[in-house]
């Protein structure tokens, strides 16, 4: 058997790749915008969220996760427990778990930001709402 034509046998390790979900990449679209999965795994989740220009999420809270949310691009209203603050591309905020929160447009153009969920539970039903532009 010439050099060439042996085969040795291969020490490499391959390892395992993990299937997305089937949710992952689908858009779900709401009154106020849409939102993406990118990518969700065990405690986490993390999405693309779009809000149309003057439209805002519920005033919310939930239960089982918190939320780290970064703009990309526009202008974000955050109402966080008791204080408002304005975010412009490239901050971010974290709202805690049991922390009423509400996410809302002021711009012109459309909120682009990412949000990172991290939790035990990341159902989109755990969301206790108080106050909704859309009557859910």
């Amino acid at each position: 058997m010439s050099p060439q034509s042996a085969t040795a046998p291969s020490t490499e390790t391959s390892l395992p790749v993990s299937m997305p979900s089937p949710a992952v990449a689908a858009t779900e679209l709401r009154p106020w915008g849409s939102f993406t999965v990118l990518e969700e795994g065990t405690g986490y989740k993390i999405k693309r969220i779009e809000v149309k220009s003057g439209h805002r999420l519920s005033l919310q809270m939930h239960h089982h996760r918190s939320e780290h949310w970064i703009v990309i691009s526009g202008i974000a209203k955050v109402i966080r427990g008791e204080e408002e603050i304005m975010l412009c591309e490239n901050q971010s905020t974290y709202v805690p778990r049991f922390t009423k929160h509400r996410l809302e447009n002021p711009g012109k153009v459309p909120l682009v930001l990412i949000e990172v969920q991290n939790g035990e539970y990341l159902g989109e039903d755990d969301i206790t709402r108080f106050d909704d532009d859309y009557a859910r």
